[in-house]
């Protein structure tokens, strides 16, 4: 996909860009007056537009105690308040609805009907949110999931789902652990009710699930007691820091080696007087202080001598900064705590280099920087910065800092006016990109090691693409849009996938207004294709792959733009037996907008099997008013042509996602697989000539109702080759005894080897997907080629 081929298309597609201009801006007008209406969903709940997931939760637990018909059981109206605000819960708490409800507003939900059913009080009370209140456990979505486990900090994570009774009865207990484990290793919670998607992929099929996560190691599970100690032991083992004995023959050469890389040492001096920490306390600082701080200890009992020369007669601890002497320099704790003698190690380390006007240039021309933005601000959470440069050291990545107090005009020339971080690219001061996520530490170290080997970039007026001969993807956000947020892992993704072929970059619409005006950009986040003149607006989910099929279905169009000549010609006298999905939508509305990337990703999943098509009915107003299309969208499937070329059937289902549109055509063509009798099976599948694709299903099995249209897309790619059967395990269980299933729906290939079949059992394949299904036969068929070749040889020699 070179960009050659981008220019041809997009040039192609100018004019009809240039005529939309007028319609684009219509839609903007309207959708301003959409949008902020008084039933602001934000309002109803008391948020801001920019609140996390986290605030939204904590919100509508609020309301739901107070709001809740349980608690007003003499209020008629109580149902009725409730159900509002629990519809913008379930819109707000989805990352693609409030992207759809933000743009569009409650007209963009209207294929969409969460909300509709809410749970007792006592749920709310109890089962809702569990860890929210806690601040030393980590709530983590889908949206920041990975950039956590892959930080490389240490975490421990608990999967757990609201409803489940185990769950509570840990929930005291990983409290305390979490007190007691804070600085150490990182404690998270994954709440598998509102992020069903997120745990299965991670495997969760039991609640609680305990995982400990540590980037380049597999995860792993946690199958002890649930007591405190339990999970401490456990957790402990992943620690690998190391704490050192020292003594008289190794202590000059283990400290000179550290001061000389520019490390300390905290040493604790155990004497026969006084209180020594504890070897888990030590190993605790160890975890804590890696790679800033060496860790060890001294038996003064043994070490009289040495200890002596430190003036130490009674236990204590020290603190030895690169460069102390036996008596200068060195900070000697008076305190047993832990985190009292972690703060008081991270005061003294050393702040983050210093950059200023005249080194930036130089510093930023070879080498990848993570650049902290400060305006004089002094907080105790800073110290924390100072672990970046041993958490990044492995990924080549240097860390900074620049004071825009008195570099001005270099911060002003960056447009940075307030606190920020950011990742120059190392190829010159324009290249690099700021950060908009959390401001944690396990966040911007996955930040930093993702946008360093990705290619997005933050623009600003200079180097907007203006004219570029390069397409570019450009994303408007605000910084405060939770979507826009979540979107920009996803740009890093893609961008490295189309490195070399469409270059990517941000635009911060609250500090370039005028550029996004320009642009008419009303809501965020809005993505765009720019290719010299050609505009086209990314309208699908915030992925990474819904992106690449976006940009591919820009070169290669899946869907095909009916003019009203087009239609009749393609559609209206359709070749016999070719049928057609027509989407008949107006620009304007909102629902239409929302299925754009459903309809997109439809065509593709339906692609040579039906052809797929829309109109636009405010440009083509005469052709829709011909078609008597009433109401925006209209969905029609034109049958494979027979005598009446105008037969149709309209879609009037709930839901217009493209896995449901494309189950109802496929259902309403005849259906390309056979079922099949015991009889039908023994002499067609095994002792037949034919190659066979068979799925074993029970009537009753919801998993087999979801594939059945996927089998049926499979069974018309591969018609002429391979044959498809079904078989109803209910009504011949039997028959699929004999061919070993134990699972529904099981998938079979029974390919004809030229002779009679000795066994039922088939060939497993592991796959619900009809594509790779069909890969995987036709591998199967050129494997078996050259074998059915070499029997009807033999058998002519015969």
């Amino acid at each position: 996909m070179e960009s050659t081929l981008f220019n041809a298309h997009f040039r192609s597609s100018n004019q009809r860009h240039l005529n939309m201009k007028v319609i684009y801006l219509f839609v903007v007008i309207c959708l301003t007056v959409v949008v902020y209406t008084d039933e602001d969903y934000y309002k109803r709940l008391g948020v801001s537009r920019e609140a996390s997931t986290r605030e939204i939760r904590q919100a509508f637990k609020k309301l739901a105690l107070k709001m809740h018909p349980d608690k007003n059981p003499n209020d008629e109206e109580a149902h009725d308040r409730f159900l509002k605000i629990n519809r913008a819960y379930e819109v707000l708490k989805d990352e693609d609805l409030r992207k759809k409800y933000d743009k569009y507003g409650e007209k963009g939900l209207e294929d969409n009907h969460e909300g509709g059913r809410y749970e007792s009080w006592n749920f709310y009370r109890y089962d809702f949110g569990i860890y929210d209140d806690d601040h030393e456990i980590i709530t983590l979505d889908r949206g920041d999931f990975d950039a956590a486990v892959n930080s490389g900090e240490l975490w421990f994570v608990n999967f757990y789902f609201p409803r489940c009774s185990h769950c509570h009865d840990l929930a005291p207990t990983w409290r305390e652990f979490a007190k007691e484990m804070d600085g150490v290793i990182r404690i998270g919670a994954v709440n598998c009710g509102d992020n069903r998607m997120l745990c299965r992929a991670n495997g969760i099929n039991s609640y609680p699930s305990l995982y400990i996560y540590k980037a380049g190691m597999n995860p792993e599970k946690y199958f002890g007691d649930r007591t405190k100690k339990s999970l401490q032991d456990f957790a402990m083992q992943f620690v690998k820091s190391k704490v050192t004995e020292l003594w008289a023959g190794n202590f000059v050469e283990a400290v000179e080696k550290a001061f000389s890389s520019r490390i300390g040492w905290l040493i604790t001096f155990c004497a026969e007087s006084g209180d020594c920490l504890g070897s888990e306390t030590r190993l605790k600082l160890a975890g804590m202080l890696e790679g800033l701080v060496n860790v060890g200890w001294m038996d003064c009992s043994m070490q009289a001598q040495l200890c002596d020369s430190f003036d130490v007669t009674s236990s204590t601890t020290a603190y030895f900064p690169p460069g102390a002497t036996l008596k200068d320099g060195v900070l000697f704790l008076n305190t047993l705590d832990r985190m009292e003698i972690y703060t008081e190690v991270m005061q003294r380390l050393p702040d983050l280099e210093e950059l200023t006007k005249e080194t930036f240039k130089e510093k930023l021309a070879h080498h990848r920087w993570l650049l902290r933005f400060t305006f004089g601000e002094k907080e105790s959470s800073t110290h924390e910065y100072k672990k970046l440069n041993a958490l990044l050291k492995k990924d080549n990545i240097q860390v900074g800092r620049i004071d825009c107090q008195s570099e001005s005009d270099l911060c002003n020339s960056l447009y940075i006016h307030h606190p920020s971080i950011a990742v120059f690219k190392g190829t010159g001061v324009n290249h690099f990109e700021i950060h908009h996520g959390k401001n944690i530490l396990y966040n911007i170290v996955a930040f930093a090691k993702d946008s360093a080997s990705a290619h997005v970039v933050t623009l600003g007026p200079e180097t907007f693409p203006n004219k570029e001969k390069e397409p570019w993807l450009v994303d408007f956000f605000a910084p405060w849009c939770p979507p826009c947020r979540a979107l920009l892992p996803e740009l890093r993704k893609a961008s490295k996938h189309l490195f070399g072929k469409l270059k990517f970059g941000t635009l911060d619409c609250t500090i370039h207004t005028e550029l996004c005006s320009m642009y008419n950009i009303q809501a965020y986040p809005t993505t765009v294709i720019f290719n010299q003149s050609s505009i086209h607006e990314y309208e699908g989910h915030h992925s990474a792959d819904g992106i690449l099929e976006f940009i591919e279905d820009l070169v290669n169009p899946s869907v095909v733009t009916f003019k009203p000549e087009t239609f009749d010609e393609l559609v209206k006298n359709r070749k016999l037996g070719e049928s057609w999905l027509v989407d008949f939508y107006a620009p304007w509305c909102g629902p239409c907008q929302a299925l754009l990337p459903e309809w997109k990703r439809m065509a593709r999943l339906l692609s040579g099997i039906i052809n797929v098509g829309s109109v636009d009915c405010q440009k083509y107003q005469s052709l829709c008013q011909r078609e008597s299309v009433r109401a925006y969208p209209e969905i029609r499937f034109y049958l494979p042509k027979s005598k009446n070329g105008d037969d149709y059937h309209s879609y009037n289902g709930w839901h217009r996602d493209a896995n449901s549109l494309k189950a109802w055509a496929l259902g309403t063509l005849p259906r390309a697989s056979v079922d099949l009798t015991p009889a039908d099976f023994n002499k067609k599948v095994l002792n037949g000539d034919d190659h066979w694709v068979i799925d074993f299903y029970a009537p009753w099995c919801g998993p087999c109702q979801n594939f059945a249209p996927e089998f049926e897309l499979l069974a018309r790619s591969v018609k002429g080759r391979v044959k498809a059967g079904k078989v109803d395990c209910q009504a011949y269980p039997q028959t699929c005894q004999g061919a070993g299933i134990k699972a529904y729906p099981t998938v079979k290939m029974y390919p004809h080897l030229g002779e009679k079949k000795t066994s039922a059992e088939g060939e497993y394949i592991n796959s619900r997907e009809a594509t790779v299904i069909a890969n995987l036969l036709n591998m199967r068929l050129k494997q078996i080629s050259p074998q059915l070749q070499d029997q009807s040889k033999l058998k002519d020699e015969l």
